[in-house]
């Protein structure tokens, strides 16, 4: 078994998934990887989370314990070497706050980190939560905000929300014949029905005009996941 890369608990995320046509992410897919597809759909998920006690190979860095991250992500399968089929994510574009952590994950592992400036807000009344993240392009803040529920319910087995929050690896294209495959680890985590959604967001200027057609549109579904203790496990080739 693979070690633990990171460990952190991700918070708090919010979930807003946007059907679109397969032919804007085939040219996206890492080598080996082919994508999922939900009921003959095609998603693509924008992801608001906070990270929490984050620790790298066991050891807390200073000033990059806790931090958010917005991310744009689409679902995709593997046939390992030995038959089995695993359920991933590809990221299009990762947002964080801290520029080491770009760093890091763009040149040691071929990711698509881009620093902004960002914040979030976590408020709860007697009878709704509500969370927020916020990120700045361009000296242009955007932000994703929902209002939910405040009891948080079981997921569904063979529902959407199912299939949006567990896929298990995470897949990085590295060049036309080679992709970093890694594992994350969590628990099935619990979901908040969204009462009230809001999204502002340079779609163009951050993800491409490619993209921005899709999210021209309501999403599909949003949802609140309350999240958990998270492992990322060490990667390898393919």
């Amino acid at each position: 078994m693979a070690k633990d890369f990171l460990t952190a608990e991700w918070q708090n995320l919010i979930m807003a998934n946007y059907t679109l046509d397969p032919k804007i992410l085939e040219p996206l897919l890492p080598f080996g990887t082919e994508l999922d597809l939900w009921e003959g759909k095609c998603y693509v998920s924008l992801v608001g989370f906070l990270f929490k006690n984050t620790r790298v190979m066991g050891i807390p860095i200073p000033w990059h314990i806790n931090f958010e991250e917005v991310n744009l992500r689409f679902y995709v399968k593997h046939l390992s070497a030995e038959g089995e089929w695993k359920r991933g994510v590809v990221f299009v574009k990762e947002i964080v706050p801290k520029r080491a952590i770009s760093f890091v994950a763009n040149t040691l592992y071929g990711e698509h980190y881009h620093t902004m400036k960002m914040a979030h807000e976590f408020k709860e009344t007697n009878t709704s939560r509500e969370v927020s993240y916020r990120w700045k392009y361009r000296g242009k803040w955007n932000h994703i905000k929902v209002t939910t529920a405040k009891e948080a319910l079981s997921i569904q087995e063979g529902s959407e929300a199912e299939f949006i929050t567990e896929h298990y690896w995470g897949y990085t294209r590295l060049n036309e014949k080679k992709t970093s495959e890694y594992e994350v680890v969590h628990p099935k985590w619990k979901m908040y029905t969204v009462e009230n959604f809001d999204l502002q967001c340079e779609v163009a200027q951050i993800y491409g005009v490619a993209f921005e057609e899709v999210f021209a549109k309501n999403p599909d579904s949003v949802f609140l996941a309350d999240g958990s203790e998270v492992a990322v496990r060490k990667g390898k080739k393919i």
